[in-house]
């Protein structure tokens, strides 16, 4: 059986409900718990987001950031 990798930071965080509620489902989805979904996500940034889209989500998220503060 494989070993599962040693997670060795730990940080605090804030999310959004549904940011939250997607990472469990990915994490159910791919048999992780969600810090080791977190870090999958990070080690393999470049090749699990399109990098054509990714500025433009951007973009959008800074221009409506505010409003989801309040």
């Amino acid at each position: 059986m494989p070993k599962r990798f040693r997670l060795t930071r730990r940080f605090s965080t804030a999310m959004t409900e549904d940011g939250f509620h997607r990472l469990k489902k990915f994490s159910s989805d791919a048999g992780l718990d969600e810090g080791e979904a977190l870090s999958f996500l990070f080690e393999n940034f470049d090749s699990v987001t399109d990098s054509e889209n990714l500025p433009h989500r951007l973009r959008l998220l800074n221009a409506e950031l505010e409003a989801r503060k309040q």
